[in-house]
């Protein structure tokens, strides 16, 4: 994997560039779209790449599960599997372990779990969560880390952030010995919410080396005025000549705002699993289409929107399908939210190319300020 800077804003330390992979390049910054059990829920890959998708993410955890690396063997790895020729990086299951922490007990050697669908119980060390992603054959894998809850002590977020540098070079030593030069190993920085503590974990992973680095430990319920300050800190500990990927943190408000911080990667849930819930994302807000003043509205989600569903329905027909719980509603949605995502990072790119980025960036809030969607 290569990475290189293609231009920096003045202003801020926002900046575009490009990651070379085997499987296609990659322009940051990047929003992955998350599939993770090797889809994109109710997308094909034709689709996500039609609407300009060019890298998405995967999960070792859920795909070790279901449907185990032996299947994915037999196709070589996840690409061939789903259909993807393009870019995947792929999780390394450390969030699985946060989210599922009822069935988890950590470990220096690893994460014993149980199963949350039939309940066996797994030993996921760093060794494991290197060879489940060497035989994903991912493009860019993840280091196993331990990711704690907000708020947490300060003993608490040290030892995590010791055992997570402990894995991460574990993870880089097996990776070494183990994958074949074409793919890409990141490290993740922990240390909670505090500065110096971040610090000692991203000196810790630079004194290892890796292909790129990642912000862990956000987004898991601290205010967002601390998720800024911790990503700016520690995104201005981080290399600049490696890209720097944000975990886990979405609203296009986010995005923005850490593109402005230096962040180059970005994946979430959100556009899907908002899809789902009827929120759907506009240039002036979010949108509730289960409002009943959507009930005869012949407009389209976005009338600024050139996705596939803003050119060909109304919201009235869109809030018909998702009242009566038509899965057509789910798959539309979706288009359309994950097309918002992958347009606002290509708006992004093309303010920092033409030094516009901090016009951009008030122009984006001041459509915001005014805008009254419900």
């Amino acid at each position: 994997m290569e990475f290189k800077v293609i231009s920096q804003d003045i202003r801020s330390r926002a900046r575009t560039g490009v990651i070379h992979t085997r499987h296609g390049s990659v322009k940051t910054p990047v929003f992955m779209p998350v599939g993770t059990l090797a889809t994109v829920k109710s997308l094909s890959p034709e689709e996500l790449e039609q609407m300009g998708v060019e890298i998405i993410l995967g999960n070792t955890y859920h795909l070790y599960l279901r449907p185990g690396c032996d299947v994915i063997d037999r196709f070589d790895g996840l690409h061939r599997f789903m259909n993807w020729n393009n870019p995947i990086l792929t999780d390394s299951g450390g969030f699985q372990i946060f989210s599922l922490a009822r069935l988890t007990r950590i470990k220096e050697e690893g994460a014993a779990f149980q199963s949350h669908i039939d309940g066996s119980s797994h030993l996921l060390t760093p060794e494991k969560s290197m060879d489940i992603q060497i035989r994903l054959n991912s493009d860019i894998a993840m280091c196993l880390d331990q990711c704690i809850q907000y708020p947490a002590t300060r003993d608490e977020t040290k030892t995590a952030l010791n055992l997570t540098t402990r894995w991460a070079r574990r993870c880089k030593d097996h990776w070494e010995a183990r994958a074949d030069g074409d793919n890409a190993l990141f490290g993740i920085v922990q240390g909670g919410m505090y500065p110096d503590l971040r610090k000692q974990s991203a000196d810790g992973l630079g004194d290892i080396g890796f292909s790129g680095y990642a912000v862990g430990g956000l987004s898991v319920g601290e205010p967002k005025e601390t998720l800024l300050e911790m990503a700016q800190c520690t995104l201005s500990l981080l290399p600049d000549e490696k890209p720097k990927y944000i975990m886990g943190v979405g609203t296009p408000e986010d995005l923005v705002d850490l593109v402005a911080l230096g962040a180059d990667m970005f994946d979430c849930v959100m556009p899907t699993r908002n899809a789902r819930n009827g929120q759907l994302f506009t240039s002036n807000g979010t949108l509730n289409i289960c409002n009943a003043r959507y009930r005869t509205d012949a407009d389209p989600i976005d009338p600024g929107c050139g996705c596939y569903v803003c050119r060909n329905y109304s919201r009235a027909y869109l809030r018909h399908l998702y009242m009566t719980r038509e899965l057509f509603a789910y798959r539309l949605n979706t288009l359309h939210n994950v097309y918002y995502y992958i347009h606002l990072m290509e708006e992004i790119r093309s303010a920092i190319d033409q030094g516009r980025f901090e016009s951009f960036r008030k122009d984006f809030y001041e459509k915001r300020n005014k805008a009254v969607l419900n």
